[in-house]
């Protein structure tokens, strides 16, 4: 049976299809330049598929060869205070919980080094992170110099990069095969029982629930619930010691311990049947969805009001390549500097500063993202703008 017929997560034959999208961008938060490049960027599709053996879903279309991770990928979201507050209490609460004071800290997937040198600073003596998408020049931690960068993806050819802590944050969902990775990283502990493993991703529960069309674009090709994460660490030689939710739901985290036996199913993976129950008419409900808001927009046109999106990255090229969007938006609001003045992939919108609605004056802003709506709010009101502010949950 090939591939494109399991699990990638158990090895189960028939999963079964709960949502396609065709002709989207193969990268979301990539730097371009022009229309012309952002209209001409190679698309692919998404066939995602959810397995009732495990909870796992995946795009079973996906195609590593048509995405990239480069210095021109500009993932970080630092630039929110928001944000910000979450990492830092994030890394904090890692810190004292596996007491990483004098440890060596491996991050997977680093992007620009926020976590990895938040952990250094608040007490890691070392660290070394993977990631293609590396700025040597955006480091300006104090702690810079006690950790060690590889512009490149994590593999078995770094299996002699032992650490204390592993650490792998919103990156499991960009690799298709995931148990072969999660075995990598096993093999990689080896022996070394008292190393922990601490894994980020984001939550299906919520995408399923909510149908949050937005939330499903290409680079995310793995989509994880707390049971199926739990129960893929658990079965490629890990005790799950703990699986959390954060962010307002957005994010699962987990973390676990080498083990040389099997360990005990961890109560996460008791979900099974709720997530089935979701997957079931997922389909449906997101379609519903979709239509209300391609009515929304048609509605704030045929009205002559000036639209933006707030959010310029993963989420707002799903939800403008979604639903087709044109003239109906005037631009794409980013707070992260490196991103304005550039064009979103796929439509070709403007990414603005928050200063250039000054000009716009919209009459109406969709928060790509509700958890940053006070925020949001508040810099709208220091710029002396009122527009409606719209979220994107489904109606009650």
């Amino acid at each position: 049976m090939s591939a494109r017929e399991t699990c990638p997560a158990c090895g189960a034959a028939g999963m079964r299809t709960i949502h396609r999208a065709a002709s989207v961008p193969t990268n979301s938060c990539i730097l371009l330049d022009t229309v012309e490049e952002a209209r001409a960027w190679p698309r692919g599709e998404i066939d995602l598929r959810f397995c009732d053996a495990c909870g796992f879903a995946s795009n079973m279309a996906f195609d590593s060869g048509l995405t990239e991770y480069s210095d021109r990928y500009e993932e970080t979201q630092g630039f929110s205070p928001t944000f910000s507050r979450f990492h830092t209490e994030l890394a904090r609460s890692v810190v004292e919980r596996h007491d990483l004071h004098g440890k060596r800290v491996l991050e997977i997937g680093c992007g620009k080094g926020e976590f990895l040198m938040l952990l250094c600073e608040m007490g890691a003596a070392s660290g070394v992170g993977f990631d293609p998408a590396y700025i040597p020049a955006r480091n300006t931690s104090g702690a810079a110099d006690s950790a060690r960068f590889i512009r490149d993806f994590y593999s078995e050819k770094y299996k002699d990069e032992s650490a204390d802590f592993y650490c792998c944050k919103m990156t499991l969902e960009h690799i298709h095969p995931v148990r072969e990775f999660i075995g990598t990283v096993r093999a990689a502990v080896g022996s070394d029982l008292d190393a922990t493993i601490f894994f980020q991703v984001p939550d299906v529960t919520r995408i399923l629930r909510e149908c949050s069309f937005e939330d499903i674009y290409y680079e995310h090709c793995s989509y994880f619930a707390p049971g199926s994460i739990a129960r893929l660490f658990r079965e490629c030689g890990f005790r799950v010691d703990r699986v959390a939710t954060e962010y307002d739901d957005q994010y699962l985290t987990l973390e676990a311990v080498p083990v040389e036996s099997p360990a005990a199913p961890h109560p996460s993976e008791d979900d099974l049947p709720g997530l089935i129950r979701l997957a079931d008419d997922f389909s449906v409900r997101c379609r519903n969805h979709v239509l209300s808001w391609r009515d929304r927009l048609d509605d704030l046109k045929r009205r002559d009001a000036t639209t933006v999106i707030w959010g310029s990255g993963s989420k707002g090229v799903s939800f403008l390549t979604t639903l087709d969007v044109g003239e109906e938006v005037a631009g794409a609001v980013d707070i992260n500097p490196h991103r304005q003045g550039h064009v979103m992939p796929g439509t070709g919108h403007r990414i603005l500063a928050p200063e250039d609605l000054m000009e716009l004056n919209p009459d109406a802003v969709v928060v790509m993202n509700s958890i940053y709506a006070p925020e949001i709010g508040a810099q709208l009101r220091e710029l002396g703008l009122t527009p409606e502010l719209l979220t994107l949950e489904v109606d009650a």
